[in-house]
């Protein structure tokens, strides 16, 4: 019961993330993605920090610079890139590959030899998503295809890595969260800046918008989603992602009254299964996980969670 309860609430994450198109389109300034990134992830970062009051010590500097740049910081821009580029959902599909990517990097880095299922179970997940988003449109952008390959290997290899460094003795997924946020967000913001120019005017409806994205799509979203990543395995985390875009093509039929065909239904109800199938999946030879304490000392981590003093 305790891991099914883990599961529902790292799921709220990607859920979460599923209503951004929704908020974007009908709050926020058009064609400001970058802003909109940086908006996303800086003020959340920052909040979570004055929250948690817990900066990064010692070798855990470099780490959360590199774990923001990966989830948030890389991910972000790469993700509205190949957006802007490929036709229809095509970007979704491409980057619903992410729990392939998290299999095998797991192999790698975790030690944890994949299994049948989870394959399967990976590639019936992108064939789902697929049906739900894919449109009939014009020939396929290379750079966008490979910026939304970058970018689900670039969510990938953080989702990993954050399995494999865990947190720092005393430090939870909240502060964390905020490390990666402010990180991520301060790689963006000379880039939006370089590409957008100031910060557009904002009027009552998108300053609501943004409000939205920082706090639920964002700051609570990622403390979800790390959260996650300490007591489940990352492939499990990952399979929970295609969740994502199929909140966004529910939200889009309740919400913006876009039709559902029964080809699209179809797509759902294959991606949802395989999402489900994932929680199933274990890994040849799970093994624990350590957290370097910040004494130097190394506090053993199970799958199933860990109990971290505040």
């Amino acid at each position: 019961m305790k891991r099914t309860a883990t599961v529902l609430l790292t799921a709220l994450a990607p859920v979460s993330w599923g209503t951004t198109y929704a908020v974007a389109t009908q709050f926020l300034p058009a064609d400001r993605p970058l802003f909109t990134a940086l908006a996303r992830a800086l003020p959340a970062g920052l909040l979570l920090l004055a929250v948690t009051r817990v900066l990064p010590r010692g070798a855990w500097w470099w780490k959360a610079a590199v774990l923001g740049a990966l989830n948030i910081g890389a991910f972000f821009p790469l993700l509205f890139l190949s957006a802007y580029r490929l036709p229809g959902g095509m970007a979704a599909v491409v980057g619903s590959v992410g729990p392939l990517f998290v299999v095998g990097l797991s192999a790698l880095l975790l030690g944890q030899r994949p299994t049948g299922r989870a394959l399967a179970a990976g590639v019936v997940a992108a064939f789902g998503v697929s049906l739900v988003v894919l449109k009939a449109a014009g020939a396929l952008d290379p750079v966008g295809v490979l910026a939304a390959l970058a970018s689900s290997a670039s969510m990938s290899t953080g989702t990993v890595l954050t399995k494999k460094w865990g947190r720092p003795e005393g430090v939870g997924p909240l502060a964390l969260t905020g490390w990666q946020l402010t990180a991520g967000g301060l790689l963006i913001a000379p880039l939006a800046l370089l590409v957008e120019g100031a910060p557009p005017a904002l009027d009552t409806r998108a300053i609501g918008g943004y409000l939205c994205l920082a706090l639920a799509n964002t700051a609570i979203a990622y403390w979800l989603w790390f959260r996650g990543i300490g007591r489940l395995t990352a492939t499990q985390v990952t399979f929970l992602g295609p969740l994502s875009p199929l909140t966004a093509a529910v939200v889009g039929w309740a919400a913006l009254g876009q039709a559902l065909t029964p080809v699209q239904l179809a797509g759902m109800a294959l991606a949802f299964g395989a999402t489900v199938a994932g929680q199933a999946t274990r890994p040849a030879h799970p093994r624990s996980f350590s957290s370097a304490g910040m004494n130097g000392r190394e506090d053993s981590m199970d799958l199933t969670g860990v109990s971290l003093r505040r």
